[in-house]
């Protein structure tokens, strides 16, 4: 799946891009989304959130959203679960996997991770779908690929204890001809598509 990272771009531009058969975007600040999915509305799209989940955003990201990338706490899972509404569709979850150790970086550490995808894997509203990580920016491929690799094989290991999961979202503009070499399923590809933005 081409998931186009819509940040920073106007609703304008995302009908633009969807009028040429887009159909998922990803977004990663909670009012500027809304906006966009409400002005959109008229469109059947799939949105994603892919920032930082803050706690006191999650009501609004589960009520707005198809999908969400990123979880790395428990508490941030059950938050989204007790906001996602009866009527609406499970909410998909990618869990985010620190695959370069970098401090700086969210994620659950891989040795951690069994442990959040248990906690994650019943709640209810919520479908968890698979990993996704951000890896740490290297211009070398056989880098990159490395990275890509373990969290490929992170999932291997959950779905060999009957994870189910079938979603490897990794790869950007920069670097997603490795993550698809090693298994991605979405690639999040904003600046190849729009063009460089103004904000982060």
């Amino acid at each position: 799946m081409l998931l186009a990272v819509s940040k920073n771009c106007s609703a304008d531009a995302v009908r633009g891009l969807a009028n040429a058969g887009q159909q998922a975007f990803g977004e990663s600040y909670v009012q500027e989304a809304i906006a966009k999915i409400t002005v959109l509305s008229d469109l059947h799209l799939s949105w994603h959130f892919i920032g930082p989940i803050q706690r006191n955003k999650t009501a609004q990201i589960a009520a707005s959203f198809d999908w969400v990338h990123g979880v790395d706490r428990a508490i941030i899972a059950q938050r989204l679960s007790a906001a996602r509404q009866p009527g609406q569709q499970p909410l998909n979850v990618c869990l985010q996997v620190n695959v370069s150790g970098e401090a700086s970086k969210s994620g659950v550490a891989p040795a951690e991770l069994a442990d959040l995808a248990a906690a994650v894997r019943d709640l209810p509203g919520l479908r968890l779908r698979g990993l996704m990580a951000i890896p740490q920016a290297t211009a070398d491929v056989a880098l990159q690929r490395v990275q890509f690799a373990l969290l490929r094989q992170c999932l291997e290991r959950l779905n060999a204890h009957g994870a189910g999961l079938d979603t490897l979202s990794m790869g950007m503009s920069d670097d997603l001809e490795a993550a698809i070499a090693e298994g991605a399923t979405i690639v999040r590809v904003g600046t190849a598509l729009f063009g460089s933005r103004l904000k982060g």
